[in-house]
C-alpha cells in the first residue's frame, strides 16, 4: 500500500486538524512504531504502522465501517438543518470522517444501516447490477396470502409506473407479518409494493444487506465497528466473488 504523511493519517481520524497534529508532533506527543515522530511530513504505511498519541493507540485505518441499529425518528442522511440524522448518534470525531449511510432507510424504518466513508464499497452494494439482497421484516394491516407471494415473485408495476424486479415475500406464522427480500432499493419500495396489495405497512425493519446481518444485541441507536469476518464478506461482494 502507498505511504501517507503522518499528519494526514492522524487528521483523517477526525480527532485533530492538520494544524493540531503538527503541534502534537512539535510537543513530542506522537510515536510511530515506537519511535518519536519528529516531522509531520514523515510517511508510513497506514495498514501496518502503529501510532500512539500521549501513550494511547490511534487507529488510522483508511476507511471506517460501522453497523448501526437505526431507531425510528432519525433521517438516514449526512446532515439536515431541521431534523436529527443518524450521524448525530456518533461521537464528534467520527462525524468529521465524512461517513454516509449505504442505502437509506425511511425516517420511521428501523434496523440495519451500514455507515462508511468507503465510496467504492457503498456504490457496489447499491448498484442494481450487483443484485445484493436486502431483507426486511414487515408487519402489515391485513392478512397476507399466496396471491401476494405470487405477485412479489412475478415482479410488480405500481400505479405510478414504477417497475419492481421480482422479489420474495415470506408470510410468517401470524399471517400479518413477513420477510421481504429485494434485489434493488427504490424509494419506499417495500411500503409501496405492500400497499399496492392492499396491505399497508405498520412496521418495517431491515435485517440484512447481502452477507451483513443486523447484530440483534445492538439496541436501537447503538452502533459498533464491523468485525473482520463481516467486512471480509462485504469485500467479497465488492469483488464480485
Amino acid at each position: 500500500m502507498s505511504q501517507e504523511r503522518i499528519d494526514k493519517l492522524l487528521a483523517s481520524t477526525g480527532r485533530w486538524s492538520r494544524k493540531e497534529v503538527r503541534e502534537l508532533i512539535r510537543q513530542g506527543r506522537v510515536l510511530a512504531d515506537g519511535v518519536l515522530a519528529k516531522r509531520p511530513e514523515s510517511k508510513y504505511d497506514p495498514s501496518s504502522v502503529s501510532i500512539q498519541v500521549d501513550g494511547a493507540a490511534v487507529e488510522c485505518a483508511a476507511f471506517v465501517y460501522l453497523m448501526l441499529n437505526k431507531p425510528s425518528g432519525l433521517l438516514s442522511a449526512t446532515e439536515d438543518k431541521r431534523q436529527a440524522t443518524v450521524l448525530d448518534l456518533l461521537p464528534e470525531h467520527l462525524q468529521r470522517r465524512g461517513l454516509f449511510p449505504v442505502g437509506r432507510l425511511d425516517k420511521d424504518t428501523t434496523g440495519l444501516l451500514l455507515l462508511t466513508d468507503d465510496g467504492a464499497l457503498g456504490h457496489r452494494l447499491l448498484a442494481p447490477r450487483s443484485h445484493v439482497d436486502k431483507v426486511y421484516f414487515a408487519r402489515v394491516a391485513g392478512p397476507l396470502d399466496a396471491e401476494d407471494v405470487a405477485a412479489f415473485r412475478k415482479g410488480m408495476t405500481l400505479e405510478d409506473g414504477l417497475r419492481c424486479l421480482p422479489a420474495e415475500l415470506e408470510p410468517l406464522e401470524d399471517g400479518r407479518s413477513c420477510r421481504v427480500t429485494l434485489r434493488e432499493g427504490k424509494y419506499h419500495q417495500v411500503k409501496r409494493m405492500l400497499a399496492a396489495r392492499g396491505k399497508p405497512v405498520l412496521e418495517l425493519k431491515r435485517l440484512s444487506i447481502g452477507p451483513l446481518e443486523l447484530d440483534e444485541t445492538l439496541q436501537p441507536g447503538q452502533w459498533r465497528a464491523l468485525r473482520t469476518e463481516e467486512l471480509a464478506g462485504l469485500k467479497r461482494v465488492q469483488a464480485g466473488v
